[in-house]
């Protein structure tokens, strides 16, 4: 993708993107939201997919490729959500459900806004854009993978919390080998879908929304002290 571009030139892009983005974000002082920084990045990504004339666009989507692969994905995911529901119900089980118990019309509404407006923009920039604009910088497909996934984990430092990098380190790695091995980043996407939604709805979506998702938190302390005034 726009071979012409000095290496220098990406390198610096690819650190302004992925590195200082997070690391100016964790650090501001101000509690800033997320997603909208998300979309401009998607944004600006996208932007540059655009502009690039040898660019496959099916890659934006490709949907065709998910029913290949679609009882590989689930049954991974049945295995994966089994080990986390257990290590949450062992570990944590004050949070187990916890927002479905408390509040299941907005878990509904995170389980609909959550594919579309944090998981198809994430997949912009940390699949396809990444893919297709640092492939000078990493040659070889592992190197990659290995790298898509280091980039999405260290963006969750802005969450603040070890559990989000160790959890999104794994999942990119299968999120960037299935968009490699696919090339469709709406198979990528949905298998993205699956374990996000999934953290949210067994209880650990906490680990993952601060200054992207705040009303999370306000609406469980909110419903959680309204239960409690109403059983005292």
């Amino acid at each position: 993708m726009l071979s012409f571009m000095p290496r220098a030139a990406l390198i610096i892009e690819f650190l302004l993107l992925f590195v200082v983005g997070p690391v100016a974000y964790r650090f501001s002082p101000m509690r800033i939201p997320a997603l909208p920084l998300l979309w401009i990045a998607s944004g600006y990504a996208w932007w540059q997919l655009m502009r690039d004339p040898h660019f496959i666009r099916a890659r934006l989507w490709n949907a065709g490729q998910l029913p290949h692969h679609l009882a590989g994905i689930l049954i991974m995911f049945a295995f994966a959500a089994l080990v986390i529901w257990v290590g949450v119900h062992r570990f944590a089980p004050e949070r187990e459900w916890r927002l479905v118990r408390r509040n299941p019309a907005f878990w509904a509404v995170v389980m609909a806004a959550y594919p579309v407006l944090s998981v198809y923009p994430q997949g912009v920039l940390y699949r396809t854009f990444f893919f297709e604009r640092y492939r000078a910088l990493f040659p070889r497909p592992w190197t990659m993978i290995l790298a898509s996934a280091a980039a999405f984990a260290f963006m969750h430092i802005i969450f603040r919390n070890r559990l989000a990098l160790g959890l999104t380190l794994a999942g990119g790695l299968l999120f960037a080998f299935r968009y490699a091995e696919t090339g469709s980043l709406a198979t990528s996407c949905f298998e993205h879908a699956l374990y996000g939604c999934w953290l949210f709805t067994v209880g650990l979506g906490e680990y993952f929304y601060y200054g992207a998702i705040p009303t999370i938190g306000a609406t469980i302390d909110v419903v959680a002290r309204r239960q409690g005034r109403g059983s005292a």
